[in-house]
């Protein structure tokens, strides 16, 4: 199994593989691209954002300057902005569902480097996927930590870091974030 095939499994790799750099190189050279790409230009913007992530829809935007790690491991629905200078860390692969606003300076980060010091000194790490589901919302400067789903329609306050699983409806902050109250979801269906 390659190095690259064990990242996509949520296994321990081998970050400095050359496949895996190689990949990595890829990403920020399509990075460049998109945010030197003037945000008028939407054709182009469109294009570059393709190459970075495939299948993003053409309802959802990122506004630039953008980061992330892959690109290809991201996962968007329809009408989900991203907005100013977010970073995504997507080895372990990032979804974001319909409908999702992510504040500016959010940081979704899937690695995980191992506790030992002396592992932790070679270049290894396993990422876990995160999920968000539809209709949520995370204000500005949120950080998501690697494996942490956050439930349909909740919303996380800014500067919050999510460390744990956000329940639907719920409105979640600190640092830890905890879930504050739960939302009065109206029936809208």
């Amino acid at each position: 199994m390659t190095e690259v095939e064990k990242m996509l499994r949520g296994e321990l790799y081998d970050y400095s593989d050359p496949e895996a750099l190689e990949l990595n190189l890829q990403a920020h050279e399509r990075q460049e691209r998109l945010n030197r790409t003037p945000y008028r230009d939407t054709a182009a913007l469109r294009s570059a954002l393709r190459e970075l992530i495939p299948d993003f829809p053409d309802t959802s935007y990122i506004i630039t300057p953008f980061h992330c790690d892959f690109g290809f491991r991201i996962r968007c629905g329809e009408h989900v902005v991203i907005n100013y200078g977010c970073i995504f860390l997507d080895g372990g692969g990032i979804t974001i569902g319909d409908h999702t606003l992510i504040g500016p300076g959010c940081r979704l980060l899937t690695p995980q480097h191992p506790i030992d010091y002396v592992e932790r000194r070679k270049p290894i790490e396993r990422a876990a996927p995160i999920h968000i589901g539809e209709d949520c919302w995370l204000g500005g400067n949120v950080t998501v930590c690697p494996g942490v789903r956050i439930g349909d329609r909740s919303i996380i306050a800014a500067g919050s870091v999510v460390v744990h699983d956000i329940p639907a409806d719920s409105l979640a902050a600190g640092n830890p974030a905890v879930v504050k109250r739960k939302l009065n979801v109206d029936n809208h269906e």
